[in-house]
């Protein structure tokens, strides 16, 4: 097989492993959501419509927005740990660096929009919270990837600088 055919076949399971990493993020909220007295989040939503050009004031609670855009950055990150996975960068290390593109792409998406605050300015909880979900996610999704894709593209070259 081609070796872009590989790696689209790649970031197509990681799209599907995020799926499983975000519905193990999603009932772990369901989880920790009443018994922290917590309110839910719409950023998700407000976001993925300020992405689109919508208004959405923060009143608003667009629950299917919301799940729009949780998913679908769940199943986009996941693609890139589908091709992590094929070509070699997988295991626990690769779940703690795949945590902080997570992050950094809910993050960006987030302040870029205007949406979100950095999370510098959180109250400690709020980002723990955060910090613990996102690593579930990145946790469910490695396994799930590095299991189902064999890493049939892992090259040895370019160990030394050259």
């Amino acid at each position: 097989m081609a070796r872009t055919k590989v790696l689209a076949v790649a970031a197509l399971k990681g799209a599907v492993s995020g799926l499983v990493g975000v519905a193990a993020m999603t009932a772990a909220g369901q989880l920790e959501i009443p018994l922290q007295g917590r309110r839910r989040s719409y950023v998700p939503a407000r976001t993925l419509r300020g992405l689109l050009g919508l208004r959405t004031s923060d009143a608003d609670r667009p629950v299917v927005w919301n799940h729009l855009m949780h998913w679908g950055t769940g199943a986009v990150v996941g693609a890139l740990r589908g091709v992590w996975a094929v070509t070699g960068i997988r295991g626990p290390v690769a779940n703690v660096h795949h945590t902080a593109v997570r992050l950094a792409v809910d993050q960006t998406l987030e302040n870029g929009t205007g949406v979100g605050a950095p999370p510098t300015t959180w109250p400690k909880r709020e980002l723990a919270v955060d910090l613990a979900g996102k690593t579930l996610y990145s946790v469910v999704t490695g396994i799930v990837a590095d299991r189902w894709i064999a890493p049939v593209l892992e090259s040895h070259r370019g160990r030394t600088s050259h």
